[in-house]
């Protein structure tokens, strides 16, 4: 019996030795399948430093005063972009939000943040009550209301004009509209001057400061980004100031200037679009107004303001810089309806109450003139223009009937009315600063900035990094959104650590998408499914960098999780800083992003970026 049980005991000791053994030899033989897959599909042994982070965190302290009532945290960063017009292109530097709060009274606050480590600055936007926008860089941790109104734009003076304008209507020409291959408007004539030098100041302003024109190209690239794939027409049917709402007002004995400040017109690929085009004006009373409001407004005289070609360069093309003011002549002819003549005398002094409306004559050459008319800020004067020629015939692109070619923008007190006078819906070809007179432009909205969760679900995979796609954002100060983009994987998936609205812990991420067949593949091989999205409540210093509040892959097939890589660990799940476009199904990441392979090599800082070149044809 002893001996029996001697036996036994060994017997079980060593079943029990091999158990462990074969234990340890499966987690080692799975380390070296995972490495030696991973040194196959890149072709390189990964920097020892390499944690696959781009991403920092932090704190900035903003001092506001009590006319803000809201800021918005926002980082100058690089995204991928794509330029139809020059395809070197890839990227542009743009503002997103961070962390925006309501100040409810408050004037100090501490804002917390997630952000790409490489950018090129944070900043904090002050939106006060009467919606005043106001932008001042972060320095130090701290951003301050006062920094943002007195840095912004020093002036040193103001403008002085002459207090009887030497300036006459000198004559007449027709209006593309009155044309006979158009002629929606067959009786109308437009009016220029005798003497346009004599409608710039004496004495003006001078240039803008350096910070002022870094700040605003800042802005119009993220507000307003060049180019026909950037459909910004939005930002007009969201402001509400247009159509009726458009119109300037005029206050009592002040002037109204204009100065030409910007212009994107691509100028020798379009016919120097904006060089050879003209801006006009018109003005009425509400009282005077009769009949239908679109015939009467019709019925206007219409007046040259500014010729762009003494204003701008011929090839000038996305530089910030105050030109030449012009002051708008009041023509002292009794009626807005009556046409001022050579005898008629006018002031820079404006009566009270005029509402003042503009126009744009295009006469660029490019397309055999097929893109010349006018455009008007009121968009119910470009009924016809915009069903004509090849500003009807720019693809997707088409404004529809009736559209504003202009909106209004608010910047560091400033107020400045931005154009659409092509054929596509970029709305920043000339951006015109005014001063003077009354309009309540929109409160600017940058948009918020995105992060990307990306997961290969096996061990050896071959790091297309889609089979679980998951997009975060911070809304506010307590509010985060994730968002599950896509699904390339052939197991049961579930997102973990999110746990919150649709997006329950444990939940199958095909059945999300009321996808019955486990094996299809959701928005990663063209297919759009679109997106299954969940708000979630944090605290105020939430990051998503902080490993117990990131969200990570579960495979309910194989009881696999896939977490954050860190550092010595292959890049099964990483996290971009970026709205990032993820590689298609069965790409290899390297093959969608060719810089990936450089910075995962070296850990150079100088390849950080590589999420803002990719291959367009290989990812999503």
């Amino acid at each position: 019996m002893k001996i029996k049980l001697m036996i036994s005991a060994v017997g079980l000791l060593l079943f029990t030795s091999c158990g462990k053994t074969d234990l340890y030899d499966s987690v080692e033989a799975e380390k070296v399948a995972d490495q030696a897959n991973a040194d196959k599909v890149f072709g390189v042994q990964f920097s020892p430093d390499q944690d696959w982070c781009t991403t920092v965190n932090g704190k900035v302290y903003v001092k506001a005063d009590p006319s803000v009532k809201k800021v918005q945290l926002l980082v100058y960063a690089e995204e991928a972009y794509e330029d139809w017009t020059n395809p070197d292109v890839t990227s542009h530097k743009v503002l997103k939000t961070i962390n925006q709060a309501e100040l409810q009274g408050s004037t100090d606050i501490t804002l917390y943040y997630d952000a790409p480590e490489k950018n090129y600055g944070l900043y904090v936007a002050f939106i006060t009550k009467d919606n005043g926008y106001f932008l001042s860089k972060v320095e130090n941790g701290t951003a301050s209301m006062n920094n943002a109104r007195t840095r912004g734009d020093v002036l040193t003076s103001g403008y002085t004009l002459p207090e009887t304008p030497n300036v006459h209507v000198a004559g007449s020409t027709p209006s593309f509209a009155s044309q006979p291959t158009q002629g929606w408007n067959p009786d109308e004539k437009l009016y220029y001057l005798d003497n346009y030098a004599a409608l710039q100041p004496t004495n003006s302003p001078g240039d803008y400061s350096t910070d002022f024109k870094a700040f605003f190209k800042q802005y119009l690239d993220t507000y307003l980004p060049n180019g026909r794939q950037n459909d910004n027409s939005f930002r007009v049917s969201n402001d509400d100031a247009y159509n009726n709402s458009v119109y300037y007002s005029s206050v009592k004995d002040e002037p109204i200037i204009l100065t030409p400040v910007y212009k994107y017109d691509h100028p020798t690929l379009y016919g120097f679009e904006v060089y050879r085009s003209d801006l006009y004006y018109y003005y009425y009373k509400d009282s005077e107004v009769t009949g239908d409001f679109t015939a009467f407004i019709k019925s206007l005289p219409k007046y040259k303001a500014i010729p762009f070609n003494q204003v701008f360069g011929e090839e000038e093309d996305a530089q910030v810089q105050r030109h030449t003011s012009y002051a708008l002549p009041f023509f002292k002819t009794g009626s807005s309806t009556v046409v001022a003549d050579a005898n008629t005398e006018c002031t820079f002094k404006w009566p009270e109450g005029y509402k003042i409306g503009f126009m744009i004559q295009a006469w660029t050459t490019a397309d055999g003139g097929r893109k010349q008319g006018e455009v008007y800020a009121d968009g119910r004067l470009n009924n016809n223009i915009n069903n004509w020629g090849n500003f009807a015939t720019s693809g997707f692109n088409k404004l529809g009937t009736d559209y504003p070619r202009a909106l209004w923008l608010s910047f560091n007190n400033k107020v400045f009315i931005s154009w659409e006078s092509g054929t596509d819906r970029d709305f920043n070809d000339v951006v015109i600063e005014v001063v003077g007179g009354t309009v309540i432009p929109p409160i600017p909205e940058p948009d918020l900035e995105w992060f990307t969760y990306c997961f290969e679900d096996t061990k050896e995979g071959d790091y297309d990094m889609n089979d679980l796609v998951i997009k975060a954002t911070r809304i506010d100060e307590t509010t985060v959104e994730y968002r599950i983009v896509a699904c390339g994987a052939y197991d049961d998936i579930s997102a973990m650590g999110i746990n919150s609205g649709d997006i329950q812990d444990g939940a199958e991420v095909h059945d999300l998408f009321n996808v019955s067949n486990h094996k299809t593949f959701i928005n990663t091989d063209g297919s759009d499914y679109g997106y299954i999205s969940a708000t979630k409540t944090v605290d105020e210093n939430f990051s998503f960098l902080t490993a117990k509040q990131q969200p990570y892959l579960k495979d309910l097939t194989t009881g696999n999780e896939v977490h954050l890589a860190g550092a010595g660990q292959n890049p099964h799940g990483i996290l971009v800083p970026t709205n990032f476009r993820y590689p298609t199904e069965k790409t290899c990441i390297t093959d969608s992003y060719p810089e990936f392979i450089k910075w995962a090599r070296d850990n150079d800082p100088d390849s950080q970026l590589w999420y803002k070149s990719p291959v367009l044809s290989r990812v999503r």
